[in-house]
């Protein structure tokens, strides 16, 4: 027995021996950025969403990440409205920070050690009033036929932790994971992207703003660069070198995790194809219109405003947070929380072209051109921050085929967030969750189920 005890000892310390000259091996890149991920979402989802940080740890850092993330561990100081992440203390710590209306941001160490830390405790959502159909209110008027399909879990798929489908302005069906409610703030990653082109589509609006403007860049006016436009941004064809490779410390995780000014970071990057003719996906893209917006202001404390004044307020979005990066530039990539039902509200904008409550608030047609396809991308994406897939037109399934209408077009974010709008059927299917895409969910099939029961 004191020989099995011993080979045991033996085996686990050769184990531990090893995993900790991994680790002293690893780049110290990827470590930080593991712990500024781990800092990042938990930060966000204890002080925006309200969820127990043990929880969020377990189950949105560590389970669906990369095995490094297991080793991670953080602490949350209530009082501070702050994170920290660490691995085994071999690299740098990761710091996120909470301000009140601005979400969560990763800090350095030194930037980190100076701050003061928030007063104010975080703002909480009240109830809309039961009496009023949504939008307006909580009320919903329920289609068995949608609602019987969205409580499928074959159909919603595993991680789901919000589904809602809106028909003629109204919530027809909605039903919410073990842990999740209709007051819980949802991370909607690259879905933001389309909630950054409604924010250019305002500035448009206000004459602050222009498709075909050059010389968006000061640094970029002696170069090639200086000729992309801003429709060569919103169409994710700028032609500037950047990463989007999610397994390693590309330019994208450098991006979110290590740099401070993520803008500046992209703006950096060279041009590696003639602007306009290339399609290449980009987070960076996203981050550099939110980066150009925002100078459109005189000042940076109205620019911070601009999106709950002018958008999410008149929405009723109440539960909206944008977030910066920590030079002060909104995270227009990735980076905006809400609940389940304001995105439904989101999705419904885009739906009435941009219009609310008898309001245009974007430019007329500015909806239909952010759907409309690209050549460059294969009518893959669209104009203005949105996917079409009209290559794809259809849906397989058991029974046949089902055809999605040609006006079709998406909100799409990484792990399962995903919304498709269908202004001609005046139908959004928002599909949210923590579905990493090796498990191979296709929420397509859901989609079609309810399209062919509302036909």
């Amino acid at each position: 027995m004191r020989r099995v005890l011993i080979w045991l000892l033996g085996l686990v310390t050769a184990g531990i021996a090893a995993i900790v000259a991994w680790l002293a091996v690893a780049p110290p890149e990827l470590l930080r950025v593991g712990d500024g991920y781990a800092a990042k979402i938990v930060c966000s989802n204890v002080f925006i969403a309200g969820r127990d940080a043990d929880v969020v740890l377990a189950q949105d850092v560590q389970a669906p990440g990369h095995p490094l993330l297991r080793f991670v561990r953080v602490n949350v100081d209530e009082v501070r409205k702050t994170v920290t992440a660490r691995m085994f203390g071999f690299a740098a710590p990761g710091h996120a920070v909470y301000r009140e209306g601005l979400g969560c941001t990763t800090l350095s160490d030194d930037r980190f050690a100076a701050f003061p830390g928030i007063q104010r405790e975080r703002r909480r959502l009240a109830p809309a009033e039961d009496a009023m159909f949504w939008p307006e209110g909580a009320g919903i008027v329920r289609n068995a036929a949608v609602q019987a399909l969205i409580e499928d879990p074959a159909l919603t798929g595993p991680g789901m932790r919000a589904t809602v489908v809106v028909r003629r302005g109204r919530i027809i069906a909605e039903t919410y994971g073990e842990g999740f409610s209709q007051w819980t703030p949802l991370l909607g990653w690259s879905m933001t992207k389309s909630v950054t082109a409604a924010l250019v589509g305002l500035r448009i609006k206000d004459g602050r703003m222009a498709l075909d403007a050059t010389d968006l860049v000061a640094e970029w006016r002696d170069d090639p660069r200086s000729g992309i436009t801003l429709a060569d941004l919103l169409g994710m064809q700028s032609g500037l070198e950047f990463n989007e490779d999610y397994g390693a410390v590309a330019d994208v995780t450098r991006m979110l995790y290590l740099e401070s000014d993520m803008a500046g970071f992209v703006a950096d990057k060279p041009l590696v194809a003639k602007p306009g003719e290339r399609f290449s996906y980009s987070s960076g893209t996203s981050t550099l219109l939110s980066r150009l917006w925002m100078d459109t202001f005189s000042s940076q404390r109205t620019a911070l405003t601009f999106p709950r004044a002018a958008l999410f307020r008149p929405l009723g979005m109440s539960s909206a947070v944008l977030e910066t990066d920590a030079h002060g530039t909104f995270v227009g990539s990735s980076y905006m929380y809400a609940t389940a039902r304001d995105w439904a509200r989101f999705s419904l904008f885009l739906l009435q072209g941009g219009r609310w409550n008898d309001a245009q608030l974007l430019p007329d047609g500015f909806v239909s051109y952010m759907a409309k396809p690209t050549a460059a991308s294969g009518r893959r994406y669209g104009s203005g921050q949105v996917w079409t897939e009209a290559g794809r037109a259809a849906v397989a399934q058991a029974d046949g085929e089902v055809a999605l209408p040609d006006d079709a077009f998406w909100m799409q974010g990484h792990d399962g967030q995903m919304a498709l709008i269908v202004p001609s059927l005046e139908l959004a299917v928002l599909r949210m969750g923590l579905t990493p895409s090796r498990l191979g969910y296709d929420v397509r099939q859901l989609q079609a189920k309810i399209i062919e029961a509302v036909r």
